[in-house]
């Protein structure tokens, strides 16, 4: 089973990327899970719920559900076997929402505890244009969704991608993904 990680700051384009790259897959006869961090599983809903708040306390506890929600994904892949790839919608680089300091450990840290996807893909756009597709869900603002806090987490996440990451700009139209991801798949 292939293994792909599609990550990225909020409003990048993640699930169109996943989307993409599933639908690349299936035209060359592979079957393929998306899988979307956080989920709708309990962990997953608290998790968004609390990203919804303010304060440090908050941001640490929705941290935990994240982390936990990662966990049961990770042990439930093994359900996933009937398909030919996985492909997982944020993992890692969450890290990058941590306070500065502590991104390089942390991002070291869960690549040494957790298995690493084969397939690292970071989709970038710029916090302007992810500010505005955030705005255009209607949904309520996260504590991270202002054009400032998307910017550093952009950097953080771009500072990140040297550690074998494929990067795709998400700031063209749907054809340029798609040839990107065609590109990418060889």
């Amino acid at each position: 089973m292939g293994w792909y990680l599609i990550d990225g700051m909020d409003g990048c384009g993640k699930n169109t990327v996943a989307d993409a790259l599933s639908a690349a897959l299936a035209k060359r006869g592979r079957s393929s899970h998306v899988h979307t961090h956080p989920s709708d599983l309990v962990t997953g809903r608290i998790s968004r719920r609390l990203l919804r708040g303010d304060g440090k306390a908050m941001q640490a506890m929705a941290t935990v559900f994240f982390i936990l929600d990662v966990l049961i994904s990770l042990a439930r892949m093994r359900r996933w076997r009937g398909y030919d790839d996985v492909i997982f919608v944020r993992y890692i680089m969450a890290v990058a929402y941590l306070p500065d300091q502590l991104v390089e450990r942390a991002y070291d840290l869960v690549a040494k505890a957790l298995p690493m996807p084969e397939h690292l893909v970071l989709v970038d756009t710029p916090p302007e244009m992810a500010m505005c597709r955030i705005i255009d869900r209607g949904h309520d603002l996260e504590m991270f969704e202002t054009v400032e806090k998307l910017s550093r987490i952009r950097q953080r996440m771009l500072r990140l991608s040297s550690k074998g990451w494929t990067v795709m700009d998400n700031s063209d139209s749907m054809e340029g993904i798609e040839r990107q991801v065609e590109d990418y798949l060889g």
